[in-house]
């Protein structure tokens, strides 16, 4: 693993975590906007290794920082198999494949899977009724979707262009 790429990482991860504390609660939850640096430190750093340390670090910084119920222990496993889903979805596409149109593609899916994993164990962990998932998926999962998938479509070809001007590489 290279230094200069974990510490890129790193403040891809810090810069999630100041805008998940900031952002506004949507019914009194707020959605989780450091999945979106952690999907384009995924995207732009495609190495399990990488993706690893991304996910536990997200996972862990996610579980400190969320107002959820149930949210510390849902971030903790949430995190590692989002980010191994998401992952895997990019390894199956040809390298061919045009990122600009991809990236938000597969950040809205892995949005709605990390929002399906958080729900679920947020369902069990506080006893919530199995009822009440379609509205929070609708009421908080849906603008997450939304929110993620503006945020990469800004993001994703900016630091494309700064990883390529200042030539650094998961290579």
């Amino acid at each position: 693993m290279q230094t200069k790429v974990l510490v890129l990482l790193a403040l891809f991860i810090s810069i999630g975590a100041v805008l998940h504390i900031i952002a506004p609660p949507i019914f009194g939850v707020k959605p989780d906007i450091m999945l979106t640096m952690m999907f384009l430190g995924i995207l732009l750093f495609p190495k399990f290794q990488y993706v690893i340390v991304l996910a536990f670090a997200t996972g862990i910084l996610s579980a400190l920082t969320t107002n959820a119920p149930g949210g510390q222990i849902s971030n903790l496993v949430d995190k590692p198999i989002t980010a191994l889903v998401f992952f895997g979805l990019l390894l199956m596409l040809p390298k061919s494949t045009n990122q600009k149109l991809v990236a938000p593609v597969l950040v809205a899916i892995g949005t709605a899977v990390s929002g399906t994993v958080f729900l679920t164990m947020a369902l069990y962990v506080i006893g919530l009724l199995p009822g009440s998932f379609g509205g929070l998926f609708i009421g908080v999962v849906l603008p997450a979707i939304v929110i993620n998938v503006i945020l990469t479509i800004i993001l994703h070809p900016l630091l494309k262009t700064i990883m390529n001007r200042s030539q650094i590489s998961a290579a």
